[in-house]
């Protein structure tokens, strides 16, 4: 199966992304998951899926963050899922390093880890607005 076409977003739509980014790096994982959906729900182009994965990862992150640890475990699942069919770096994304992170995670989090990554996670997309 070959990778979707990279997804082409309106100005108002990179922004909004860019913003999600921001949010995400500021380890605001809820209000990510909102501006990452609103850009989901508009957008109906073959790389719909991205944008659902990466809202998993922050959710994911989010139930980490208030000690949900099974809907962490489930909610990365997904995202990996969603994350699989996507080249190793996708829409100026490194996928490979996230799917990397999150396998990490799951193995934590199914084993006796606690899960939370030391370092906070952070991503980069490279062509989206400052």
């Amino acid at each position: 199966m070959a990778a979707p076409a990279e997804p082409e977003l309106t100005d108002e739509e990179r922004l909004a992304v860019a913003r999600g980014v921001a949010q995400f790096n500021r380890g605001l994982y809820f209000e990510c998951h909102e501006t990452l959906e609103g850009v989901w729900l508009s957008y109906t182009g073959p790389a719909r899926d991205l944008f659902q994965g990466l809202i998993q990862v922050s959710v994911g992150f989010y139930h980490l963050g208030r000690g949900n640890r099974t809907g962490a475990l489930s909610t990365f699942k997904r995202a990996t899922g969603r994350l699989a069919v996507y080249p190793d770096i996708y829409f100026g994304f490194a996928i490979a390093a996230e799917r990397a992170r999150l396998q990490a995670l799951l193995v934590s989090l199914a084993g006796d880890g606690i899960g939370v990554p030391e370092e906070p996670p952070s991503w980069r997309f490279d062509g989206l607005p400052p």
